[in-house]
């Protein structure tokens, strides 16, 4: 017999009655019922009953344990009779009646309890997170993860795609974040990057030749954390594929993620392919953000010019860059509270607040109540609730603001809405592309010119005409779009994604309209310039997210929950102690020194 186990713990079936079978794991509960002592042991596969009698030679031993204690425990593996059977548990119908019992190690008293799914404050989960991971819940999470990752990979060669892995120490590259640096020991006052992305790689490796490349990559960024985005590093299935076009790209991508989904989807529905595809500027106006949350029926309405009319006079709205009208079916019947409530809540983002006005019906025709319907003649009233499909015993709520502040606010008074009225579909998955995003911004508080998106995109632009633009085309430049795409999935961005700019001319003018000069660009993006120089082909790819896509599918709200050692907010391993000083003798090796902050004032 195995020194250590016969069988894992959640092995054991009724066909093993009748056998002997050893056990080794941790001690998650045990209990003393008149003389039997019961301990629930666990392992990584599941949990054992094991029982043992007061006049057994190993009950001293046996009685000794404490929950955390790793045993190993050897006896007959017999039946379950009655009402001790256990439906709940895959060994429901066995137990193990012990008759020796080894103590592999014994485990101080606990800081947080592995049994049970009580909630504990993340600076104890996270310094004890070895523990923390024993918890069923995470623990089963981990394990998601991993299969979802295997899955990934399954598929994607299925789908034609090679995996091969790019450097970690590399060169620091404008990727929107700061730069995790790597002093050079050999290079005295130079710095290696760990990458943001492994952009520039996986199109060199396009320029190399390599057609279909894809890795579960490992990615840095010195950023601030939140619940969708881990602070220092996470993982991104990244992809790239060569002589595509934008639906190309789709086309290879949406199997894999809509495989994932449904293999794991646990009586969930994932919407079918192909996936919507609904433009930047669509998504803005009728969602009130790039990141759509397509279970919430809500559409939004533009209804500036019903307000800037002569007829009505409700002056707050009049001149405003943009008017935005959420529609909320069913709310006339809400009490005063829950709209104030509303309007409440619109103040605390920064907002004036929510207008509203409740829809009725009288003699016939749809009618206008609330605090600003008196301004609003009857007849731009029934616009409003043509224009967004609303009708008696509805309501409608409107932000009006700057185009980017009232689209903003009205896409989070569309979720928040269709959440209370309990409009919002539970139990799907529901995907969308956003395409054609700008190119271009205007950075107001600079007065230039940036870039919007992913500076290496192909713009959506005729190439001639795009090398002949001057500054004095900012009107033009500002209006066009590039082959950039985002893949959302139930409000979550999964990833973002663009066809490459792969001609030197083009990259050279696209990076001098955001204000970079030539010997600049040259200098920042050499090695990748310089390689499309010798024959680039046209490509393009994405990078969805692990992290993210193993969150939705746990459904959980955090990625700290589907992450085996996260860092927390402030970039801090607390079980590990990191960050930590360094010696004085590593820093004069990196030629460098600290230098401290200077206290606020």
């Amino acid at each position: 017999m195995h020194v250590y186990r016969t069988h894992n713990c959640g092995e054991l079936r009724s066909t093993h009655v009748g056998t002997r079978a050893r056990l080794s794991g941790w001690v998650h509960r045990a209990r003393d019922h008149g003389g039997l002592l019961f301990i629930d042991l666990r392992d990584h596969y599941g949990i054992t009953q094991c029982v043992i009698e007061p006049d057994s030679p190993a009950f001293a031993a046996a009685a000794e344990a404490r929950s955390e204690w790793v045993l190993t425990l050897t006896g007959p593996v017999v039946p379950r009779v009655g009402d001790t059977v256990n439906p709940n548990l895959p060994t429901g119908e066995v137990e193990l009646r012990i008759d020796e019992v080894t103590i592999q190690s014994r485990a101080e008293e606990l800081p947080l309890p592995v049994f049970g799914d009580l909630d504990y404050p993340e600076e104890t989960r996270l310094r004890y997170r070895f523990l923390d991971l024993r918890r069923e819940r995470l623990h089963r999470h981990i394990v998601l993860r991993s299969e979802v990752v295997q899955s990934i990979r399954r598929r994607m060669v299925a789908q034609g795609f090679t995996e091969f892995q790019t450097p970690i120490l590399t060169a620091s590259s404008p990727e929107g974040a700061r730069d995790f640096l790597v002093p050079s020991r050999v290079h005295p006052g130079k710095f290696y990057a760990l990458p943001q992305a492994p952009q520039q790689f996986k199109q060199l490796i396009m320029v190399a030749g390599f057609d279909r490349y894809f890795q579960i990559a490992p990615c840095f960024r010195d950023e601030d954390g939140r619940a969708d985005r881990s602070p220092g590093e996470f993982y991104q299935l990244d992809f790239e594929m060569s002589f595509v076009t934008q639906e190309d790209v789709f086309a290879a991508i949406e199997p894999v993620l809509h495989g994932v989904f449904e293999e794991f989807a646990a009586a969930r529905t994932v919407s079918k392919m192909p996936f919507p595809r609904i433009p930047y500027k669509e998504a803005m106006m009728i969602y009130g953000s790039d990141k759509p949350d397509l279970r919430n029926p809500l559409l939004i309405a533009d209804v500036k010019d019903i307000f800037d009319g002569d007829d009505v006079s409700f002056k707050a709205f009049k001149g405003k860059e943009a008017v935005r009208a959420i529609p909320a079916p069913g709310a006339s019947a809400q009490p005063r509270s829950w709209f104030d409530k509303l309007n409440d809540w619109a103040r605390g983002e920064g907002s004036a607040g929510l207008g509203y006005i409740v829809l009725e019906e009288e003699n016939g025709v749809v009618v206008g109540k609330g605090p600003i319907a008196k301004f609003i003649p009857p007849e731009a009233i029934r616009k409003i609730a043509t224009r967004a499909a609303c009708k008696a015993g509805d309501a409608v709520f409107f932000t009006a603001d700057k185009e980017a502040r009232a689209a903003s606010l009205a896409g989070q008074a569309r979720i928040r809405i269709g959440n209370e009225l309990g409009l919002t579909k539970t139990g799907v998955f529901e995907f969308c592309w956003i395409v054609d995003f700008p190119m271009y911004e205007w950075n107001e508080d600079e007065k230039r010119i940036d870039f919007s998106h992913n500076p290496f995109s192909m713009p959506n632009f005729d190439r001639e005409k795009f090398l002949a633009l001057s500054a004095s085309d900012r009107e033009t430049i500002l209006g066009m779009t590039a082959f950039q795409y985002d893949i959302v999935c139930n409000g979550v961005e999964l990833s973002s994604g663009a066809i490459r700019n792969h001609r030197p001319d083009v990259m050279l003018k696209a990076f001098e309209i955001a204000g970079y000069a030539r010997e600049e660009t040259e200098s920042r993006f050499g090695g990748m310039l310089n390689a499309f120089r010798y024959g680039a082909p046209p490509h393009g790819g994405s990078a969805p997210g692990i992290d993210r896509i193993v969150m939705l599918l746990a459904d959980v709200q955090n990625l700290r929950e589907v992450t085996m050692f996260p860092m927390n907010q402030q970039a801090q391993d607390l079980m590990m102690g990191s960050p930590s000083e360094v010696s004085a003798k590593q820093l004069r090796e990196l030629h460098i020194r600290v230098v401290p902050p200077e206290p606020k004032a």
